[in-house]
């Protein structure tokens, strides 16, 4: 799943909003519960990749982490009134296959890369990737380079 801030502003820039997301995930978790498989927090957007373990569905999940985030986010700065935080719609897919599951893997992990926020997937501190590194399911130097599995994919 994609979730973009409003304008792309890049509030995630901030380690502090960051951490207020990752806490907010946490949150969701216990209401809705989901395992997290990937993920990557970039300044003004965010992928995960989840599966539901419980009764709820993506939208769910969604339609409970967005306003409480947001609620949050407000108190933290001290505003009150309406605001509109996020782009109306998020982006989801459903995995298909392996071949599938990899080529979102290698676009979330790389995905730091492609927006030219670091030169190699691992310089990024808010992603998945040094978990899966650590599996074993990335070589060294991965992403150095357009990764294969992503040539092809739709930017």
């Amino acid at each position: 799943m994609t979730q973009v801030v409003y304008h792309r502003t890049p509030v995630f820039e901030q380690p502090q909003f960051v951490d207020l997301l990752r806490e907010n995930l946490q949150a969701t978790k216990r209401f809705h519960p989901f395992s997290i498989t990937a993920y990557c927090f970039l300044p003004e957007h965010f992928h995960i990749m989840i599966r539901p373990t419980g009764a709820s569905n993506f939208s769910a999940i969604m339609h409970s982490l967005k306003p409480n985030f947001t609620k949050d986010y407000k108190t933290m700065l001290g505003i009150t009134g309406k605001m509109r935080f996020w782009q109306k719609d998020f982006w989801d897919h459903v995995i298909r296959d392996e071949e599938d599951f990899r080529r979102h893997l290698d676009y979330i992990h790389y995905n730091p890369v492609k927006h030219g926020l670091v030169l190699r997937p691992e310089d990024w501190p808010y992603s998945s990737y040094p978990i899966w590194k650590a599996r074993g399911v990335y070589p060294d130097k991965w992403g150095w380079e357009l990764p294969l599995s992503i040539r092809d994919y739709n930017w």
